[in-house]
């Protein structure tokens, strides 16, 4: 063996110990990072208790959105007065968020399916209007649990791609079990967009969305009125909360009788966005129920 081969053969060693030290140190910090979650979730909400108890939105709720080059993230963390056991009996089944994802104005289709072992959520993303399917965007959202535990559960729904430039999707939900049948959960909606997705979402809010605002008050305007944040951040902070209040008419109608659920639901989403008109209001109560029926009609068949 000569002298070359045997310094390349110790620094090959070397590299290969130093690449197995750290996937291990990687794997333990995981195993670390899963059983810790629900501690942490349970950290976040005792360090929220101020801003739960006393915000704008009139319920135990904390908003707050990031954005980042080619990035946008809102993220919501609420107590609600749900049972844990039912929440997660609910949110773990792929089928069940069909039924919340249809309460948003955007949705106009989704169906769940297995494929190759996974769960997977066909979704049709279009106007405030109802629209035939050939006109609206389809998004494919792989639906995964990746954590299920007695008093927590994290789950995934991720699309690599999306409408008009965007990219990433992710809808997250992590939940834990608190005293006294409540629960705390944890939201977050994000996506990505290239080039293309900031013209669009440019042309957009110089037009339509021209003077909407998010949650987020940046100060006063002169009557003394929050002035709320605009621009993308502000539209991902309304998107983010229609999926939280989505999220909300679901459970909310659990004990109504089944055929009378989607309904309620209804009823329940479009009443809880009104409480924020200044941000959510889009159409009448009477338009967005004749939209989401004929859609809901249109769900129950495979396209």
């Amino acid at each position: 063996m000569n002298k070359t081969f045997s310094i390349n053969l110790f620094y090959g060693l070397t590299r290969l110990f130093i690449v197995c030290l750290l996937s291990l140190a990687g794997l333990a910090s995981a195993d670390e990072s899963s059983t810790n979650t629900a501690e942490s979730l349970r950290a976040k909400y005792a360090e929220l208790g101020p801003q739960l108890s006393n915000n704008p939105f009139k319920r135990p709720l904390y908003l707050v959105s990031t954005e980042l080059p080619g990035q946008l993230k809102g993220d919501i963390y609420a107590r609600i007065d749900y049972p844990f056991s039912s929440v997660k009996n609910e949110l773990i089944d792929p089928n069940h968020w069909c039924d919340v994802l249809i309460l948003h104005l955007n949705t106009k289709y989704c169906r769940a399916s297995i494929n190759s072992s996974r769960s997977i959520l066909t979704v049709s993303i279009g106007k405030k209007t109802f629209q035939s399917l050939d006109s609206a965007s389809p998004v494919e959202f792989v639906f995964s649990v990746t954590t299920t535990a007695p008093d927590y559960f994290d789950v995934w729904l991720k699309a690599k791609k999306g409408p008009l430039g965007t990219s990433d999707y992710r809808i997250q939900l992590e939940a834990v079990s608190l005293p006294e049948n409540k629960t705390f959960l944890h939201l977050t909606y994000a996506y990505a967009y290239n080039f293309a997705g900031r013209l669009a979402m440019q042309a957009y809010l110089a037009t339509i969305g021209s003077g909407k605002v998010g949650f987020t008050s940046t100060g006063k305007l002169s009557n003394g009125q929050p002035d709320y944040i605009g621009g993308i951040r502000g539209v991902v902070e309304r998107n983010t909360m229609r999926y939280y209040l989505a999220i909300d008419a679901y459970l909310a109608e659990l004990p109504t009788p089944p055929a009378d659920q989607f309904e309620k639901r209804l009823q329940h989403w479009f009443s809880s966005t009104e409480l924020y008109p200044l941000q959510l209001h889009e159409i009448d109560r009477a338009d967005y129920l004749d939209m989401k029926r004929r859609e809901y009609l249109r769900q129950q068949t495979p396209q």
